[in-house]
């Protein structure tokens, strides 16, 4: 699942519409595949992985406030069939991501 942080929900403030690709979209590891608007601001959206979309979360699409309520759960945006698995490698783990954002 792609989805967005906790910190970066929290950053955003209260999220109101998110638009997505479709599924069948490809998506490139570091280019934008969607936006996030919330009350304040509009945010584009970067894909941590390269692939092909797979599901949308419809119930975001639907309720965009779930980002904000759940966004490790109900709050997800995407499923991806990874084009290379060699990309997970890239990403990091939550307590890097954790020491990254209190640096901030």
């Amino acid at each position: 699942c792609v989805g967005i942080t906790d910190y970066a929900q929290h950053e955003l403030g209260d999220i109101v519409f998110v638009e997505l690709p479709r599924v069948g979209d490809r998506i490139s590891r570091s280019q934008p595949f969607g936006t996030v608007e919330a009350v304040k601001t509009v945010a584009e959206l970067f894909a941590p992985v390269s692939g092909e979309v797979i599901e949308i979360n419809e119930s975001v699409a639907e309720d965009a406030s779930r980002v904000n309520q759940d966004p490790y759960g109900d709050g997800w945006l995407i499923r991806v069939r990874l084009e290379d698995l060699k990309e997970l490698d890239t990403l990091l783990s939550a307590e890097a991501y954790e020491g990254l954002t209190q640096a901030l």
